[in-house]
């Protein structure tokens, strides 16, 4: 009867006869839940802890993917300036070889005229000979 009456009071007593504010129960549940907490405190920080290693491994990958995209762009464009070189490498020998074959076609028309202007020398040397 007098724990009822010091109940109502909002008084208890507890497991080692100890007057306290708090029901047992509701003690009890309190530790309950503070244990359950930790608990999920702990698991929480376990997770931060996993996801902060997942972010780490996700950042370096991008790093990594980037600097072969880089690479490969890289190459890419050097791939184009050869084919550009190449091209502008061929369209110089080609303007060379006209020119050297314009070049070749002259040459073969002054040696004609040259053969031809022997020729008329050496005719006239005969026929200046044969005078004499």
């Amino acid at each position: 009867m007098a724990q009822n009456i010091l109940g109502e009071a909002g008084l208890h007593f507890d497991e080692l006869n100890k007057l306290r504010v708090l029901d047992p129960e509701v003690a009890q549940q309190t530790v309950e839940l503070k244990e359950e907490c930790k608990v999920f405190v702990d698991k929480i920080a376990e997770f931060k802890k996993i996801v902060g290693s997942l972010i780490e491994l996700v950042d370096q990958l991008s790093k990594t993917t980037e600097n072969e995209k880089i690479k490969a762009i890289g190459a890419r464009n050097l791939l184009k300036s050869i084919a550009k070189q190449r091209e502008a490498q061929q369209q110089q020998l080609q303007a060379l070889i006209a020119e050297k074959t314009t070049q070749l076609e002259r040459y073969r028309v002054e040696y004609q005229t040259l053969c031809k202007i022997e020729a008329d020398q050496n005719e006239f040397i005969d026929q200046f000979i044969f005078q004499k």
